[in-house]
């Protein structure tokens, strides 16, 4: 295949890649305006911070899968790569432990003033007394907004400080979700509102999304505590930074961030943010997955997708829909001969029955084969007539949704 790394990868991948006979194109400093240009024929797209916009899309004539080599893929144009047919994929969970750590450290040094200390300390500045006074976090309570591998991440190490842990229950929830929250300390309270009432700190882990946006803003920085202290290590765009310096200003809050909401895309550049000047603000540079721990499991996550995807059997893929139409299964058993699902789907094309999923296994011996499709309507009784009248058919049956 040809793939095109937008991001880098260590020299180690590139060599696995090229290995297994893959083509190589590695453009590290490729934006979201000259991706469009560079795109051409290659099969596979992996990204890290790189934009992927729908003119990108457009300008590919063979792209069949973005790896987006961390978790977020907001930086994709999703819809549009479903309506090219292109699969979207991830990496999940293989920098959560980076991120959590980071969370806490954060918390550790707003809770210590260790950066302002530092910073004295550096300037020749001996200050003691002001350094002494801590509220120390043991036997404080931290509610969590967004429970997935971050948040469950950071809540096993939070418990681990003595801190108790709250999230807000939510119907929808996995039975397995709750029990893994659960065992990583969590408590559940009613809603967001208690949430915020009662927790000394406040941490951040959803994804970034149109109903993130913003979620952080002014009623939501009035219903926590007085003096309680703010993790942001997901999205710099779910906070009002405007609304969270008054905050700071007005009623004592603190804050731990590793992202902001017009942070420069790239690697070094000039940054003149208000809110990481302010004296209450503990920040690191979107640095939370930027272990090497972690990117060795990104690395090796990209690695398995772009395998499963030579398969035929992609994994992580956000864009796919989670629940087809599907109005009936039709099962085929047919004899294991050349053109027997295609008489089958010509059938099913002359009736205008469209195929949302479809999977054919062999037998043992390799003499015949059942066939599962599912369907957007109910067939009719003359297309299963038709179909069990084709040659190699042995018998079909339907099943409705």
């Amino acid at each position: 295949m040809k793939l095109l790394l937008a991001d880098a990868l260590p020299d180690a991948a590139v060599e696995q890649l090229e290995a297994a006979g893959d083509e190589v194109t590695r453009l590290p400093d490729l934006d979201a305006d000259t991706l469009p240009d560079a795109i051409g024929d290659h099969e596979v797209l992996v990204v890290r911070s790189t934009i992927v916009t729908a003119a990108a899309l457009d300008a590919a004539n063979r792209l069949g899968l973005i790896v987006r080599a961390g978790a977020g893929t907001n930086t994709i144009d999703c819809d549009r790569a479903a309506e090219l047919g292109i699969f979207v994929c991830n990496v999940p969970g293989k920098n959560a432990l980076a991120v959590a750590e980071l969370t806490i450290g954060l918390l550790v040094a707003v809770d210590r003033h260790i950066a302002a200390a530092t910073a004295d300390l550096r300037a020749g500045a001996w200050n003691k007394t002001a350094y002494s006074k801590a509220d120390g976090l043991f036997g404080r309570r931290m509610g969590i907004l967004g429970v997935g591998d971050i948040g469950i991440a950071t809540a096993t190490r939070a418990s681990a400080f003595g801190i108790e842990v709250v999230a807000v229950a939510k119907s929808g929830r996995s039975s397995a979700a709750i029990a893994r929250a659960e065992a990583a300390g969590i408590r559940w309270v009613h809603d967001l509102e208690e949430l915020l009432t009662t927790s000394d700190i406040v941490s951040l882990h959803v994804p970034g999304a149109p109903d993130t946006k913003g979620l952080v803003d002014a009623e939501f920085l009035a219903t926590m505590k007085q003096g309680a202290i703010l993790l942001n290590t997901s999205r710099g765009d779910i906070v009002d930074e405007a609304a969270l310096i008054d905050a700071m200003n007005e009623r004592g809050l603190r804050a731990g961030l590793d992202v902001f909401a017009d942070e420069p895309g790239s690697g070094t550049a000039d940054f003149d943010s208000a809110l990481a000047k302010h004296p209450s603000v503990v920040a690191t540079h979107h640095v939370g997955a930027s272990t090497a721990q972690a990117q060795d499991a990104v690395t090796a996550g990209t690695l398995e997708t772009i395998n499963a995807y030579r398969t035929g059997s992609p994994i992580n893929c956000v864009n796919l829909d989670p629940v087809p139409t599907r109005a009936a299964t039709l099962t085929v058993r047919h004899h294991d001969r050349v053109g027997v699902l295609a008489n089958v789907l010509q059938a099913l094309r002359n009736e205008q029955l469209n195929i949302s999923n479809m999977q054919n296994r062999v037998f043992a011996g390799s003499k015949a084969a059942v066939a599962s499709i599912d369907v957007g309507h109910l067939p009719s009784q003359a297309l299963i007539d038709e179909v069990m009248s084709l040659d190699d058919v042995i018998y079909v049956s339907v099943t409705p949704a």
